[in-house]
C-alpha cells in the first residue's frame, strides 16, 4: 500500500490500493474506547484504507480532514496521551511568519468515548501580525460494516443531510451526526455530493488562540451487543512500575491503559466485564483471547477473570449444532452481531464454537483465579460449568477416544485450524506440506492435561466427586503424548507441532514448545531439551519467539503463523520457562520482547515480523496486525510476574516470590492484588525483595523481607 502526500492544499492523501485486499494498519493511529475507535493517518486525518470512526463494527465516518484553505499544513508531532486520547500538532506554513520560525500552529486533540468522537481544534498565533484564515473540516461516510472494511471492499459514500447545526447521515438503523459542540463557534455548513464541510472564518490577533470542538455521535437502533465499561468500573487498581528498565516501565503503563479501553461488559449481567480481543477487527468476545488475557492479568486481581468466566459460562455449549460447532460443555470461539463472511469458502455464524482450546483454558483459569483469591462461593457457582467442560474434553474433544484432543472443521465453511494458530497454512510439516485434519496440536495436549488436573483440584477442594477420574485421564494423556509426539532431528529430540489425520507426528519446530513448559506435561529432562531449543537462534529472534523455526521450508518472517512473532506467545514461553526452572532463558526472551516494544511506542501489536535482531536493528511491523491487542498488552504483566517469580496459592495460604531479573533492579511495583487485598513488591539493587500486603498469606521465597509499612505482620 503506497500513500501519496498532499504538499500544500486541502485535499486528503490518496491511497494506491487494490480492491479486495485487506488494508494495512502498520502506519495507522488508533484511538479507542470499546466498542468505539478511530483509525487515522499519523497526521490525524481519516483518509484511506481502513481509516474511520467506528462504533460496534460499523464505520460512522470514512473521511475526516482538517485543513486551512490555501495554506500548506505541515504535521510535526503526534502524541498518544492515552488509549482514548491522541494529540496532533501541525504548522501552518507561511502564515504570520516574519522569520524562518513557524508562527501559527494547529493543535488537534482527539478524544473517543462510547458512541462519540470529539476533536478539539485550536489555532495559535505566536507571530507579530494579525492573520485571517478559513478552517475547513471535511467529512464523509459509507456506514460500512467492519467485515467489508477488512476485506478491502469499497462502498459508495452516502449523501449527508445538512441543517444550520451540522450534518447527518442515516441508513435507517444507524444515524451519524457531525456538528460543532455547544458553546463553541458555529460553523458554516456546506455540502457537495457525498462530501460535506464545516467552515470557520477566523481572525486571529498576535498572541491569541482560537478554539472550537467538533463532535460526531452515533445512534444505533439496536443496542450495543457488548456495552462499554464505565471509567469507574475498571476491574483493577492503577498500576505503577518504577524499574531500572524505562522501556519496561513504558510498556507496562501503555499496556494497562490500553487494556482499560478494551473492556466490554456482558449485557446479560453488566457487572461482568471481559476484554475484547483487539482493535480493529476483533473488538468483541473471543473465548481463547479473553481467557488468556484474563489469566495473564490475575496479579492485578480476580474480578476480570470472574467476569470473563461467567460471560463465557452463560454461552457455554448445551446442544450439538454442526453448523456453529456447538457441543455440550464447549466454550465458544467468538460472538458477532451477524454472520461473518471472511471469503468465498469461510463463513462463520454469529455465535461460533470452532475452537479446541477455549474449553480447557476456561477450566484452568477458574482454578488459577481461585488460587489468586477468587471468592470460594463464586468458584462454587461455576463448578457445574467446569464439570461440563471436563466432560467435553473426554467426549467431543477426544472424539476418536485415543486419549488426545483433536479438531476438524466438519462444516466445510468454518476455520480449518482451530488452535490459536488458526490460519489455514499454520500447521505444516518441516518440508512445507500442510497437515491434514483431524489434527491434535501439541500445546492443546498441554492445555488439556493442565485443565484435567486443575479440574480435579477444584472438585476435591470443594467436596465434589470425580477428581480421581480426571487425574487418571490426565495421566493417560501424558503417556499418550510421550508415546506419540516426540521426534528427533540432528539437534536432538523434540515434540512435533501436531499429529495429523493418520496420527503421524508433523515434524516442524515451532513456538508451541513454550506452551508445554511449566504445565506438568513434561519431565525435567524434556523441559531442558525444549528450553535449549527456545534459546536457539532458529526460534529466538532477539525480539521474541518465532512461530516457526527458520530452518523449516515455508518459513516466512511476514507469515501470520509461520515465522512471525506474537508477543503473547513469547510471554507464555517466558512464564513457562520460569515455572519449569529456566530463569536465564526466560530473561533473555523477555529482554528481546521489551526491546521490540520500543519500536511500537510501547503498544505491542498482535504480531510483528520475525526477521530478528541479527538482521534488523528494530522489528518490522506485520502490516495488517491489530494494535492494541488484549493478550499482547496483557503480556507486559506476564513479563513482570515471571521476572518476580510471583505465584499465589491463597487456599494454601502462601504467596511465592523468587526474583531473578537482575537488569530490572531496583524495582517498585504497585497496583497488584491478591484475595482482594493490595499487593506491592519492591526489589533493591541487591535483589532483596520487600512485599507489602494485608492479605492472609505467608510470603515465601529467596531473600525476601517484610516491608515495615505493611498492613499485616506476615513474615516474608
Amino acid at each position: 500500500m503506497a500513500v501519496q502526500g498532499h504538499p500544500a492544499g486541502d485535499q486528503p492523501a490518496e491511497e494506491v490500493a487494490v480492491e479486495g485486499l485487506q488494508p494495512f494498519l502498520h502506519d495507522t493511529c488508533t484511538t479507542l474506547y470499546a466498542p468505539s475507535l478511530v483509525l487515522s493517518r499519523p497526521d490525524g486525518d481519516i483518509a484511506t484504507g481502513a481509516d474511520g470512526f467506528f462504533h460496534g463494527d460499523r464505520r460512522a465516518l470514512s473521511a475526516l480532514s482538517v485543513r486551512v484553505e490555501g495554506v500548506p499544513v505541515a504535521p510535526i508531532a503526534r502524541t498518544l496521551r492515552a488509549a482514548d486520547e491522541t494529540a496532533f500538532r501541525a504548522v501552518l506554513r507561511g502564515v504570520g511568519e516574519h522569520t524562518a520560525d513557524p508562527a501559527v500552529t494547529l493543535h488537534r486533540v482527539r478524544r473517543v468515548e462510547p458512541g462519540a468522537l470529539r476533536e478539539e481544534l485550536s489555532i495559535s498565533n505566536a507571530g507579530l501580525g494579525h492573520v485571517r484564515l478559513t478552517l475547513v473540516v471535511r467529512a464523509a461516510t459509507d456506514l460500512a460494516r467492519m467485515v467489508d472494511v477488512k476485506s478491502g471492499r469499497s462502498l459508495p459514500a452516502l449523501a449527508p443531510q445538512a441543517d444550520a447545526d451540522g450534518l447527518t447521515w442515516t441508513d435507517g438503523g444507524l444515524t451519524v451526526a457531525l456538528r460543532s459542540a455547544p458553546g463553541t463557534p458555529a460553523a458554516e455548513v456546506r455540502t457537495a455530493g457525498s462530501h460535506a464541510e464545516l467552515r470557520h472564518h477566523i481572525e486571529l490577533p498576535p498572541g491569541e488562540t482560537w478554539q472550537t470542538t467538533v463532535e460526531c455521535t452515533v445512534q444505533d437502533r439496536e443496542p450495543d451487543q457488548f456495552p462499554a465499561v464505565h471509567r469507574d468500573a475498571v476491574p483493577w487498581q492503577p498500576v505503577t512500575l518504577r524499574s531500572a528498565d524505562r522501556s519496561l516501565d513504558h510498556l507496562v503503563a501503555r499496556s494497562v491503559g490500553d487494556l482499560e479501553r478494551l473492556l466490554l461488559s456482558d449485557p446479560q449481567a453488566p457487572e461482568d466485564v471481559f476484554l475484547a480481543a483487539g482493535s480493529p477487527w476483533f473488538l468483541t468476545l473471543f473465548g481463547r483471547d479473553s481467557l488468556w488475557a484474563a489469566r495473564m492479568l490475575l496479579p492485578l486481581g480476580t474480578e476480570l477473570a470472574a467476569g470473563t468466566l461467567r460471560t463465557l459460562a452463560r454461552r457455554q455449549g448445551a446442544a450439538v449444532d454442526p453448523r456453529s460447532e456447538e457441543q455440550p460443555g464447549k466454550i465458544l470461539h467468538e460472538v458477532r452481531r451477524e454472520e461473518l463472511n471472511l471469503d468465498e469458502r469461510t463463513s462463520l455464524p454469529p455465535v461460533y464454537y470452532g475452537t479446541v482450546d477455549a474449553t480447557p483454558l476456561w477450566i484452568t483459569l477458574l482454578r488459577d483465579a481461585w488460587r489468586w483469591g477468587l471468592d470460594p462461593e463464586q468458584v462454587r457457582e461455576l463448578l457445574p460449568h467446569a464439570e461440563a467442560a471436563l466432560e467435553w474434553l473426554a467426549t467431543y474433544g477426544d472424539a476418536d477416544g485415543d486419549g488426545l484432543l483433536e479438531y476438524i472443521d466438519t462444516t466445510g465453511r468454518g476455520l480449518a485450524n482451530q488452535g490459536w494458530k488458526d490460519s489455514g497454512d499454520s500447521i505444516r510439516w518441516r518440508d512445507g506440506r500442510l497437515a491434514e485434519a483431524p489434527i491434535a496440536l501439541c500445546e492443546v495436549q498441554a492445555y488439556g492435561y493442565e485443565a484435567a488436573l486443575a479440574g480435579a483440584e477444584l472438585l476435591r477442594a470443594f467436596g465434589r466427586p470425580g477428581a480421581d477420574r480426571w487425574e487418571e485421564w490426565a495421566d493417560r494423556l501424558r503417556r499418550r503424548f510421550r508415546e506419540s509426539f516426540w521426534v528427533e532431528d540432528e539437534t536432538g529430540r523434540y515434540p512435533a507441532v501436531a499429529l495429523d489425520a493418520k496420527k503421524q507426528p508433523v515434524d516442524s519446530v515451532t513456538s508451541g514448545f513454550g506452551h508445554l513448559l511449566g504445565t506438568g506435561l513434561l519431565d525435567q529432562e524434556e523441559s531442558a531439551l525444549l528450553a535449549a531449543r527456545i534459546a536457539g537462534p532458529e526460534l529466538d529472534s532477539g525480539f521474541g519467539l518465532r512461530t516457526l523455526s527458520t530452518d523449516s521450508t515455508g518459513f516466512n518472517p511476514l507469515g501470520y503463523h509461520i515465522g512471525s512473532i506474537w508477543p503473547h506467545d513469547t510471554a507464555i514461553a517466558v512464564h513457562g520457562l520460569v515455572r519449569a526452572g529456566f530463569p536465564q532463558e526466560a530473561a533473555a526472551l523477555a529482554e528481546g520482547l521489551i526491546a521490540a516494544s520500543e519500536a511500537f511506542e510501547g503498544r505491542l501489536p498482535e504480531l510483528f515480523a520475525g526477521h530478528g535482531s541479527a538482521i534488523d536493528p528494530a522489528p518490522a511491523p506485520y502490516p495488517a496486525a491489530c494494535r492494541p491487542q488484549a493478550w499482547s498488552a496483557a503480556s507486559a504483566v506476564v513479563l513482570l510476574q515471571a521476572a518476580l517469580g510471583l505465584d499465589a496459592d491463597v487456599p494454601g495460604g502462601t504467596l511465592s516470590l523468587s526474583p531473578a531479573a537482575h537488569s530490572l533492579r531496583p524495582l517498585r511495583l504497585d497496583g497488584l492484588r491478591i484475595a482482594g487485598h493490595p499487593l506491592s513488591v519492591a526489589l533493591d539493587a541487591d535483589g532483596r525483595a520487600r512485599v507489602t500486603t494485608s492479605a492472609p498469606v505467608r510470603v515465601v521465597g529467596a531473600d525476601t523481607g517484610v516491608d515495615p509499612e505493611a498492613d499485616s505482620g506476615n513474615p516474608a
